[in-house]
């Protein structure tokens, strides 16, 4: 439980970013307990904060029906506040196993600057990749369930629309795929010097490619969805990756929707897709992940870190509507 009182001198605390009230945080403290058996503690290094369903839970966003499914993997607190919430942690391991110590591991853990937890819950980041980039892996991860789900193959025509971090990250993992044509569709222009980064297309909506094989929306909007449906092509799938929360969207069912029996369907990290799920775990899925991130292309996603003690004052900044920002990173003192 966060503390405001005196600590002892030898106790070891924690400070971590609490979401208070609809676009109001703050950073708290807690005294850490000696560490378990069989745990690890880590010293944070780098995050990254979600300008997607992080703004939700900042605006007070999250569906009262949603509330239990929206809980990250360690968050503290209930919804609607106060949360201690995020997903996205790279940090030093400073105790815990001898295999571990010292090395460098990604967690599914708030914004905070130490933390303990079982070492069965971290994963090791290999020493090629380095720390910075690391902090996609979650992104990375939801990027690859979705492309599990779409199965877009060899050839494919291609069209992904939203270029945020994960429509960047599922357009670049698409583009390994032989002779496909890979699109990256946005509203933003500038957005296509990423796209050209990453070895893929980029057009603006207006000029979005047509009969596509496979379209996946990742832009959270109406016009976005629209924009999708529109670039499908005969009996291909749209898949939907966007997440709304507590906002409500039409999406344009008429017109030739139904005679051109396109299939729209929904995709979600939290479960692994049925294609996989047999075979594979969560750990197996970040862990795979983490190594699709060594790529030094993907060093354009990342904008230049804000200092954890600067966050409560600059998320309004951060988590703005008209944010150009990418993957928000933050750096740990």
């Amino acid at each position: 439980m966060a503390s405001t009182s005196n600590h002892s001198p030898a106790a070891l605390v924690s400070r971590s970013l609490w979401y208070t009230g609809p676009e109001r945080a703050e950073i708290r403290t807690e005294e850490l307990k000696p560490l378990p058996a069989g745990a690890v503690q880590v010293r944070s290094l780098f995050g990254a904060l979600s300008r997607g369903t992080e703004s939700l839970v900042y605006r007070g966003l999250v569906p009262e029906g949603e509330f239990e499914r929206m809980r990250a993997p360690f968050m503290e607190g209930i919804f609607p506040y106060p949360v201690k919430y995020g997903y996205s942690t790279v940090g030093r391991v400073e105790e815990g196993p001898s295999s571990l110590l010292g090395k460098f591991v990604f967690s599914l853990t708030p914004h905070q600057t130490l933390y303990q937890m079982d070492s069965n819950d971290v994963v090791f980041i290999p020493g090629e990749i380095k720390p910075e980039r690391a902090v996609l892996a979650a992104n990375m991860e939801t990027a690859l369930n979705a492309v599990w789900d779409a199965a877009p193959g060899p050839g494919d025509k291609i069209a992904i629309i939203g270029a945020g971090v994960v429509g960047c990250l599922v357009a670049y993992l698409c583009a390994h795929l032989p002779g496909t044509e890979v699109t990256l569709v946005d509203i933003k222009s500038e957005r296509a010097a990423i796209a050209q980064a990453l070895g893929v297309r980029f057009s603006l909506p207006e000029c979005a490619p047509v009969d596509c094989d496979i379209v996946i929306h990742c832009s959270a909007s109406a016009s976005g969805l629209a924009t999708a449906l529109a670039c499908a092509g005969d009996e291909a799938t749209v898949l939907e990756l966007s997440w709304y929360g507590a906002t409500s969207i039409s999406a344009p069912l008429g017109g030739a929707f139904h005679s051109r029996q396109i299939r729209l369907q929904s995709s979600q990290v939290g479960h692994i897709s049925t294609s996989r799920r047999p075979r594979w775990t969560y750990r197996r899925r970040l862990s795979a992940a983490i190594g699709m991130l060594n790529d030094v292309r993907l060093d354009v996603l990342l904008t230049p870190a804000v200092e954890f003690d600067e966050l409560p004052a600059r998320l309004p900044e951060i988590l703005g509507q008209q944010s150009d920002a990418l993957c928000c990173l933050i750096r740990y003192p």
